[in-house]
This record gives structure tokens, C-alpha cells and sequence, in this order.
């Protein structure tokens, strides 16, 4: 599967904001595009680039055989939590070094606008 993954530059900028209550996370012209197999893209964001502050580390991993372990946050919004909106693989296998330091989020919590 992991000749089936294909991770590149994203060109552009992206906003990356809560879709519940619209808080904006960050801003970013570095962000890559994982591609796998026939799964929709998703987009990682350099943590460098997101307001970490409203993170929260979870509980929760997850492993892939393919990237390795990921690592869950939550997100703090004005009267709670979006419980495990955001993942990011912290040290991934060699092969998907790429996405290393990044972060990526699920479209049901948080929406990724390019442009």
C-alpha cells in the first residue's frame, strides 16, 4: 500500500478553522497533500503554523501500517471540546517523512479552505 501513497507540496495558501464555531487555527503557504489509494486527500498543515494553544493532546493513537502511530488532539472551543479533531503522525516511518511535524484534520470538525 505504501507505493500507493503519494505525499506533495500543496500549492497556495490554506485556512484552517473550526467548523462549529468558525475559530480560525492558522494559516499556511507549507502545506502537503497526502494521496491514498482511493481515500480523499488530505491535507497536513506544519504545526508551526497552527495555534497550538487550542490543542490538546488526547488520549487516543492510532497505528497504520503504512505511516505509523498517530497522535490525537482536541480542539478548545468557546463552551468545550472537538474531542479528537486533529491527528498527526509525530514520527512517521521513513518513507512518509513528509508529513512529519504536520498536522491533519477531520472535515467533520474542522474545514481546510485552499486559497
Amino acid at each position: 500500500m505504501a507505493g500507493n501513497i503519494t505525499v506533495a507540496p500543496l500549492p497556495g495558501e490554506v485556512t484552517v478553522t473550526t467548523s462549529e464555531s468558525g475559530i480560525t487555527l492558522g494559516q499556511s503557504a507549507r502545506a502537503v497533500e497526502l494521496r491514498e489509494g482511493s481515500y480523499p486527500a488530505v491535507i497536513y498543515v506544519p504545526r508551526a503554523d497552527i495555534e497550538m494553544s487550542r490543542l490538546t493532546r488526547s488520549e487516543r493513537s492510532s497505528h497504520c501500517p503504512w505511516k505509523g502511530t498517530a497522535s490525537y488532539f482536541s480542539i478548545l472551543i468557546p463552551g468545550g471540546m472537538l474531542e479528537d479533531a486533529v491527528w498527526s503522525y509525530e514520527t512517521p516511518l521513513p518513507e512518509m517523512a513528509a508529513i512529519a511535524g504536520h498536522l491533519a484534520f477531520y472535515a467533520d470538525r474542522v474545514t481546510v479552505t485552499r486559497g
